[in-house]
């Protein structure tokens, strides 16, 4: 059966550490215009309400920032994903911060429990960090150590409350499967800004991670090849394409620059192969940041990024 392609829009920014990320999704669509892209006009979308009121308040747990909005937005993501899935719909999701990437792996689970979910983490950072772990407190740091019910306490510097622990349980858990990916089912890309603890879980587990300069030296196709050969013995692989991946010289629209990254052109044609894989079952882009911008450079990079991935996707 031939499945369709469904945008899931998530205009949330409550796990950033910068204001403005809820604005991408919203700067890519003025980038299609610009473009004279008809492609949210073809394209069904789906708008996930967001809880991003909850930035006028306190944040809680300086440890886990907003954790009680973040558990509301990751389980309607994953309800939201779920559903897509089970319409035999192919969700592209358009997101702010990636703290909402546990709700899309946690809805990829819960509508094939059964099937074991591989990950291409395409990213400037290893989002491995716990609430036990984090210098900073901002979940968007943290969506992988929740989808591996990670809390790394041989590395833990922070003491949590009840009420915050009692939140990261409930993040783990939503769908009532953890942990939703093991080690074994991920690969990051280009991932470069790493604390000592994500350093620690990485070496530990022998985590695979393409860096930018082997990517250059070898080439997208045969990173790509050996990506989707590692992971072979996954049934479906999620694909999140943080925008911060790309090097700061391409566009600064991104709440976490840091250099030394992928090109534009690498990003789409490595974006490109992946999605043409039968097994890929969801392409994701977070992070893009427009209050951070010029002439919102950083969104029409991500719109063109999104183009790629949509031809991929009918070429299959």
């Amino acid at each position: 059966m031939i499945k369709t392609i469904k945008i899931v829009e998530v205009n949330s920014e409550l796990g950033a550490g910068t204001r403005g990320a809820s604005m991408g999704v919203d700067a890519i669509k003025i980038a299609a215009l610009d473009f004279g892209s008809r492609i949210f006009k073809k394209i069904a979308s789906v708008v996930v309400p967001n809880e991003n009121h909850l930035l006028l308040e306190a944040t809680g747990s300086s440890y886990a920032k907003r954790i009680s909005g973040i558990l509301t937005m990751v389980e309607r993501v994953s309800d939201t994903i779920e559903q897509t899935l089970k319409n035999n719909e192919f969700p592209i999701v358009l997101a702010g911060d990636h703290s909402t990437a546990a709700g899309t792996i946690a809805g990829i689970k819960k509508a094939n429990p059964k099937s074991k979910l591989g990950v291409i983490w395409i990213d400037a950072h290893a989002d491995m960090h716990s609430p036990y772990t984090t210098p900073s407190g901002n979940m968007h740091g943290m969506p992988l150590a929740i989808s591996l019910d990670e809390d790394n306490l041989e590395m833990k510097t922070n003491k949590l409350d009840q009420e915050t622990i009692n939140y990261w349980y409930q993040l783990k858990n939503v769908g009532n499967i953890a942990p939703k990916i093991e080690y074994r089912d991920l690969v990051l890309i280009s991932v470069r800004d790493t604390e000592k603890p994500e350093d620690f879980l990485i070496k530990k587990h022998k985590v695979k991670n393409y860096t930018t300069a082997e990517l250059r030296k070898r080439g997208v196709e045969r990173i790509v090849i050996e990506a989707l050969a590692y992971l072979d013995h996954c049934d479906m692989i999620y694909v999140s394409f943080d925008v911060d991946s790309m090097d700061p010289s391409m566009s600064r629209g991104t709440g976490t620059p840091v250099p030394q990254g992928i090109t534009e052109k690498e990003a789409g044609n490595l974006v490109a192969r992946l999605v043409a894989s039968k097994k890929i079952c969801c392409f994701e882009i977070v992070e893009v940041n427009p209050t951070l911008d010029r002439e919102n450079q950083m969104a029409e990079h991500a719109f063109e990024i999104l183009i790629k991935a949509t031809n991929a996707f009918h070429n299959e």
